[in-house]
């Protein structure tokens, strides 16, 4: 072992290195110690969620964390009920106000404000109808129409307790006279639609005009049926008598109406349905067009005024 002298006196250079080490181990081990600590006792957050914190009743309430290295959870819903999950979904029983309270590791809190109305909101459609007659008479082929946002339409014309027809458009024919509800399911609507048709027994009086006769004669007749309708006789009777006979059952036949306000064109129905909620309407004239070799008209052209 060598020796340095220093004030005359001699040091050992080997009991200084010694030191030197035991310095050095003494610096490693503080470091030690303070990393320890600081992982024990650094401060963590808390990173839970709530999806929504405005329910309604019946609707979950849907509860996640992912708080870092966290191994216990301790929700507690406000009313008594506790879950020991990470994530999940609660019910309440009740509506109210409540405080929901998490439970980190025995030590980390957090707490969320609840609010869970008293029922569930539901969306619905309600723009769904049905369009068409409301009398019809046995053996009449009637057609209903749907309206509004929907993709499927399923028809009960009430007779056969069964599903009669499909889609927007719903043609049937009725077998006995009575009073019939027409129940229409659409996939866009949570509650069906009801449409009332009262029928009545086979129509067996008035003149039938054969297409065949002439022009004239058809003319007034189909104006004098027109007017009825207008005048608010029965419905079902005057225009079955002019889509059976003249328009070959085809209701969407075009009809060009002219009067003081000027001239529309519309379906033969909507024509009629505008009739029956007009008022003191005159038909004046009435051109029929007949298809070549057949004996359906084809166009309707109507001459109109308002009674004063």
């Amino acid at each position: 072992m060598s020796e340095v002298y220093t004030s005359n006196k001699p040091v050992k250079t080997g009991s200084r290195n010694m030191l030197y080490l035991y310095i050095l181990l003494g610096v490693l081990v503080l470091a030690l110690v303070f990393v320890l600590l600081r992982s024990l006792f650094k401060t963590r957050t808390v990173e839970a969620h709530l999806l929504r914190q405005e329910i309604y009743l019946n609707e979950p309430l849907v509860y996640t964390d992912n708080t870092n290295g966290a191994e216990k959870w301790v929700w507690e819903f406000g009313n008594g009920d506790r879950s020991l999950k990470q994530n999940g979904s609660y019910h309440f029983r009740r509506s109210g106000s409540y405080i929901v309270r998490l439970t980190i590791d025995d030590n980390l809190r957090q707490q969320f404000p609840v609010i869970v109305k008293d029922t569930v909101a539901v969306t619905t459609v309600s723009n769904i109808a049905i369009n068409g007659v409301s009398r019809a008479t046995v053996n009449e082929q009637v057609r209903l129409d749907a309206e509004g946002d929907a993709n499927i339409f399923d028809w009960s014309f009430g007779e056969t307790n069964r599903v009669d027809a499909h889609g927007r458009t719903a043609f049937y024919t009725y077998h006995t006279a009575g009073s019939y509800t027409v129940t229409l399911k659409a996939d866009k609507s949570s509650e069906p639609v009801f449409h009332t048709i009262i029928v009545a027994p086979p129509f067996d009086g008035g003149v039938i005009v054969d297409p065949g006769a002439g022009a004239a004669q058809m003319s007034n007749d189909f104006r004098d049926h027109l007017q009825a309708i207008a005048n608010g006789k029965d419905f079902n009777t005057h225009y079955g008598h002019l889509v059976r006979n003249y328009l070959c059952q085809e209701d969407q036949t075009t009809v060009q109406a002219t009067d003081e306000t000027g001239s529309k064109k519309t379906s033969f129905y909507s024509y009629c349905m505008g009739l029956t909620f007009g008022r003191n309407i005159v038909i004046d004239d009435v051109g029929l067009t007949v298809l070549p070799n057949k004996k359906c008209v084809s166009a309707v052209t109507v001459q109109q005024h308002k009674k004063i």
